[in-house]
């Protein structure tokens, strides 16, 4: 799998901030007594179960546009690894900007949420144009 350490980088950093969410959970569960396996209780303690459950949620679409959109610009070449890349960090950002404000305020959640959102949408349009033009060239 050469060539593709920067894209993994990006992968096992939003893993990292996803085990981070994870922990903030158990920390507020501990803080608020919220005991397992209560998904409600507190309302600063939903916020940050639904920080890591959003998280999770948008991980499903975001892993794998960012792999194919990497995988297919191998074979047709015409997005560099660095877009993509960067477009994965752009993600990473748009999901902390997401967690720290959503905790704080929900009502101004919106910024980070459009921005991954946003990551991942050109992500799966690059994903899915290198899937057609490798299904056509063939």
């Amino acid at each position: 799998m050469a060539g593709y350490g920067f894209v993994a980088l990006v992968t096992l950093a939003s893993l990292l901030l996803y085990f981070y969410a994870g922990f903030q959970v158990g920390r507020a569960r501990g803080r608020f007594d919220v005991p397992a396996p209560a998904t409600h209780g507190h309302p600063e303690f939903e916020r940050y179960f639904r920080v890591h459950m959003n998280m999770l949620e948008w991980m499903v679409i975001f892993l794998p546009s960012l792999w194919l959109a990497e995988v297919f610009n191998a074979s047709w070449g015409a997005i560099s690894t660095a877009v993509i890349t960067v477009l994965g960090l752009v993600w990473l950002l748009g999901r902390y900007l997401y967690m720290r404000d959503y905790v704080r305020d929900p009502s101004t959640r919106t910024r980070g949420f459009v921005i991954q959102a946003a990551a991942t949408a050109i992500l799966f349009i690059l994903a899915a144009v290198g899937a057609v033009i490798e299904i056509v060239s063939q």
